[in-house]
């Protein structure tokens, strides 16, 4: 005879499902501290993610245009000149951000010498001295490279003396030496490269060599861009392992991935999207005044073939459509109160000692008057003959084409306007949106054969300042033209004034210069400024600390557009290193509730069923 016992099928789905409850129990508290860390589940890296609509239009240096090809350079070549994050000076010393601790100028300001830190290295090993340096400008300017030669305007030769030393010879002063940015690039790599390659077809595919904080490694055209750390930085390593730039169309998903922490931080916000952002929690929103503007541009081009209106070569013709345009609504309805309406291509109240911002005066100032509009654009020869409201060139009705662009709703709404404007003085508008890329290599800089043959009216488009006001005086010379200039306009007193400005050591008589370049542009309108729009970011505060504002402190946290210090808060930026007393004693007391109920109903449901035990049956 034997004996046997069964355990109740009760018992065994309550213990079954007591486990599961205290797995699902550490599975809660381990999805807890996933979600508060910044770290990739799958990797244990600490990886930031940040949303914008747009992305590079080329990372290598000498095609690139568009600013967040520059951003990716930023964060991954170092620049001869480091500045200060919250003032942006120009900084000596081992703090400097950049390569050069100590310079100085001769007396008659022709000759500067340049001392390279030492023991910097380049991300695969080999040393950084100060030959890379020399190279990198005699690169530039021996086989004139286009995008960086209003920086390097009046250099005639870099010389590396030692590894530590590198001497620039100037034709004249050079007020602007240590005030501007040109991304040092590796001598070893680019000294194999044909110069004619490198300033067209030379992609600078990843991963790609440089000295800067992280190394960009992937790039997946309209989905990322993956930059990953370089552990052996000369200021230390980021504290992110990886950093990615994820391309969004819509910033409406953008925005709502920032939310639900999908990704750590959005540029390209819109201003409507500002007061969504005021009342969550964990992510701060800034508007952020920058130094720059937006504008609408005229084909101004006159000395080749152009597709553009001929009526739009006329300053007239262009003046009289100023006053046409309603810039205080457009910052309104645009803006949403956000921005200022513009006047000249250096915003104001932004640079100091000097200001460089002129600004035009009541007796010549633009101002919203419709009735001066038509009364200006008939003094100048463009009637309405016929009376059906549309202005005629040589007897041919006006009928002029906008473009706006695809990665900017802002220029989009204001294209709407300025037809409504335009039409209601007479002039008829298309608009027409697309991609900046299609705009700057079909139109912009579009080519018929071999001869350039601008194809556009108008256009839409912004621009970022430099640490000095000269690079951007320089896109509205001659030399621009088919480079940087995008209206491809000119003057004869304007260019004798960009050589004085750029041999001028003195502030204050080279403002004066400056000062009428500004008017000189402003009263020949191939550009009306239309305003003076912020940069609008939002970033997660919850998981991340040590953002920053470049400059202080009302700059940008997540994409500064100013050489090497813009890279400083992706240095600065790191998960949150403490969570509060609250959160770590919330979780681990919710756990051990949940395993304490566990074992104590499975515990009496076991007694009362061992009670009920049944008698031993005999076989």
């Amino acid at each position: 005879m034997t004996q046997s016992r069964r355990i109740h099928p009760f018992l065994v789905l309550l213990v079954v499902a007591a486990v599961a409850v205290l797995g699902l129990a550490w599975a809660m508290d381990a999805a807890g501290a996933e979600s508060a860390s910044p770290a990739a589940a799958d990797t244990g890296k600490v990886v930031y993610k940040v949303g914008w609509n747009g992305e590079p239009d080329n990372i290598n240096p000498f095609v690139g245009y568009a600013s967040p090809a520059f951003e990716i350079w930023y964060l991954t070549y170092d620049s001869l000149v480091g500045y200060d994050p919250a003032t942006l000076a120009a900084m000596k010393g081992e703090e400097s951000t950049g390569l050069a601790t100590d310079w100085e100028v001769s007396d008659d300001g022709l000759t500067w010498t340049f001392t390279i830190r030492s023991g910097v290295t380049w991300q695969d090993g080999k040393p950084l001295t100060a030959k890379d340096v020399a190279f990198t400008y005699n690169y530039i300017i021996q086989n004139d490279m286009e995008n960086w030669t209003a920086y390097t305007n009046l250099i005639e030769k870099a010389t590396a003396v030692d590894d530590t030393t590198v001497v620039f010879e100037c034709s004249k002063p050079k007020p602007d030496m240590t005030r501007h940015y040109v991304p040092i690039l590796p001598e070893h790599i680019w000294s194999k490269i044909d110069p004619k390659k490198a300033a067209k077809g030379y992609a600078n595919e990843p991963p790609y060599v440089g000295s800067g904080p992280f190394q960009c490694t992937e790039w997946k055209k309209t989905s990322h861009i993956k930059l990953v750390a370089n552990p052996d930085y000369w200021k230390g390593a980021p504290k992110i392992d990886e950093l990615y730039w994820l391309f969004f169309t819509n910033v409406d998903t953008m925005l709502q991935d920032l939310k639900a922490g999908n990704i750590d931080g959005c540029v390209d916000l819109l201003a409507g999207q500002m007061k969504q952002l005021e009342n969550e929690p964990g992510i701060e929103a800034a508007a952020i005044a920058m130094d720059g503007f937006n504008e609408l541009g005229f084909n101004c081009y006159k000395d080749g073939p152009s597709k553009g209106h001929p009526a739009l070569k006329d300053p007239k013709f262009r003046q009289a459509l100023n006053w046409a345009v309603d810039l205080a609504k457009s910052e309104q309805v645009v803006w949403l109160g956000y921005a200022t309406p513009g006047t000249t291509i250096i915003p104001p109240d932004y640079y100091t000692d000097p200001d460089w911002h002129w600004e035009p005066p009541a007796d010549v100032k633009y101002t919203y008057d419709p009735e001066k509009a038509k009364a200006a654009l008939d003094a100048a020869g463009y009637p309405d003959s016929d009376g059906d409201g549309v202005r005629e060139y040589k007897g041919k009705p006006i009928e002029l084409n906008l473009i706006a662009r695809s990665e900017s709703p802002e220029s989009q709404q204001t294209a709407k306007l300025l037809a409504g404007w335009f039409k209601a003085v007479g002039v008829d508008v298309n608009v027409e949106v697309m991609d900046e890329a299609t705009l700057t290599d079909n139109h912009l800089l579009n080519y018929e054969g071999d001869t350039f043959t601008p194809d556009y009216d108008m256009f839409l488009w912004g621009w970022y300042l430099d640490f000095d006001p000269g690079s951007m005086l320089s896109y509205f010379t001659k030399d621009q033209i088919e480079n940087w200039s995008d209206c491809n306009w000119w003057d004869p007193e304007y260019e004798e004034l960009y050589v004085k400005q750029g041999e001028e050591l003195d502030p204050v008589k080279r403002k004066e210069y400056i000062d009428r370049m500004q008017q000189i542009l402003y009263e020949q309108s191939p550009y009306i400024v239309t305003d003076y729009g912020p940069d609008f970011e939002a970033y997660n505060t919850d998981k991340w600390e040590g953002y920053i504002a470049i400059p202080d402190p009302n700059g940008n946290y997540l994409m500064p557009p100013f050489g090497n210090c813009g890279n400083a808060n992706f240095l600065s930026i790191g998960p949150k290193t403490a969570t509060t007393t609250e959160e770590s004693g919330g979780s681990s007391t919710t756990l051990w509730v949940i395993v304490g109920v566990a074992i104590v109903a499975v515990v009496i449901i076991a007694v009362l069923l061992l009670r009920r035990r049944p008698r031993a049956v005999e076989e």
